[in-house]
């Protein structure tokens, strides 16, 4: 699926009134089956972008083209419909806490689903060697059968990331999907995204926080900073002078703090006496 972006902008719904829109009117064409890495400090709009390709987010101005179609000028079930061939991974993964990780992977079917197969999947998973085996590629395979609230945040975050391999989603929209992740397992989280990209003919738009992680990993670099495009360029043409200016008075955030540690799993909280009066 190919994206185009005319004259697009964005403003955020919790934005307070007469505030500038979070993403300035954007000129953008990503190729079906392109990869492509956002960067920018933080601030710059990449949710943001992100949210209006995902149609979660209408454009303030400007017009969107996922494919052939203007997805804001359908009638509400194409829309929708539309939105079931897109793949919207959060940084934050919103998995209900009691589910097993199972059941959260193959929601990721759910756009396929009908009513009655969705309802009976929460308590029949129906395709549990394919749920391994999205996991496994995100070296998660040992839990498989653990409930959610059991999990570190960077389990979580790969478990949200595990949902795109079943997906039948034509483009993957993935936001800041390393912020959790230790380095190994950073490099291993994007390795899988790419590769599996390619494999599938998928489209890849992945906002980043970790500059290197994206020059090395994908061709194209489009960097954004207050909302505007400063450079939409080949990864091996972007320059350290180019990298500076744009992370002017963030210089941090181009040396990169050092990638979480996955934490443990939180332990079960131990049993509370309670004593009557």
């Amino acid at each position: 699926m190919k994206i185009e972006l005319e004259g697009v902008a964005a403003r955020h719904p919790a934005a307070r009134a007469g505030a500038a829109p979070a993403l300035q009117p954007l000129m953008l064409r990503v190729a079906s089956g392109e990869q492509v890495a956002v960067i920018g400090p933080s601030g710059a709009g990449k949710t943001t972008l992100l949210q209006a390709m995902a149609c979660a987010l209408p454009p303030s101005a400007g017009r969107l083209h996922l494919g052939n179609q203007q997805p804001w000028t359908l009638p509400r079930h194409e829309l929708q419909r539309l939105r079931g061939r897109l793949f919207l991974a959060p940084q934050v993964p919103p998995l209900p806490p009691r589910q097993r990780v199972v059941t959260a992977v193959l929601a990721g079917r759910l756009p396929q689903m009908s009513l009655l197969q969705s309802l009976r999947s929460l308590f029949y998973p129906s395709d549990i060697p394919a749920a391994h085996a999205a996991l496994a590629a995100f070296d998660l395979a040992d839990k498989l059968f653990d409930r959610v609230d059991r999990l570190s945040g960077g389990e979580r975050q790969r478990v949200g990331l595990a949902r795109a391999l079943l997906a039948p989603a034509a483009m993957w929209l993935v936001d800041e999907p390393l912020s959790a992740l230790d380095p190994t397992r950073a490099r291993l989280a994007m390795n899988t995204l790419v590769q599996q990209a390619k494999l599938r003919g998928v489209t890849l738009v992945a906002t980043l926080h970790q500059v290197d992680m994206a020059l090395a990993h994908f061709p194209r670099i489009v960097a954004l900073r207050e909302g505007r495009l400063v450079f939409d360029l080949p990864a091996a043409q972007v320059t350290r002078a180019q990298l500076e200016q744009l992370y002017a008075q963030h210089e941090d955030e181009l040396r990169g703090e050092p990638l979480t540690v996955e934490s443990p799993a939180p332990a079960t909280p131990p049993a509370v006496v309670m004593h009557c009066r």
